[in-house]
C-alpha cells in the first residue's frame, strides 16, 4: 500500500478544511485512506522550527510522496531533506 507523508506546520484542528478537501481529492482519484493508501501525518503544531526534523522522519519512514501544505516553510523543509521523492504543496 502506498504511503503519503503529510507534513503540516500547524495542528489538525487548524487544517480541518484542508484535510477534508485533501481526502476528497484523493477519493476522487480512487484512493481511500486505510483501503488502498495510508497517510503518515506529521504536525508541527505551530512550531515551525520542528519542520525539518518532521520532514526527515517522513523520509526515514520511506513514504512514497510528501504533501507539504502551508506555504514555503513547509515546502523548504521537505526539500531540505535532500530526498528525490515528489513533494506536493497545496492551498485549499
Amino acid at each position: 500500500m502506498p504511503v503519503i507523508g503529510y507534513l503540516c506546520p500547524e495542528s489538525p484542528e487548524l487544517f480541518g478544511s484542508r484535510l477534508e478537501a485533501f481526502r476528497q481529492g484523493l477519493e476522487e482519484a480512487g484512493f481511500v485512506e486505510g483501503r488502498n493508501v495510508a497517510i503518515d501525518f506529521q504536525w508541527a503544531n505551530g512550531q515551525y522550527s520542528r519542520l525539518p526534523a518532521l520532514a526527515a522522519e517522513l523520509v526515514a519512514r520511506n513514504v512514497d510522496v510528501i504533501v507539504a501544505p502551508g506555504g514555503a516553510p513547509v515546502a523548504l523543509a521537505a526539500k531540505g531533506t535532500g530526498t528525490t521523492k515528489l513533494t506536493i504543496t497545496h492551498n485549499f
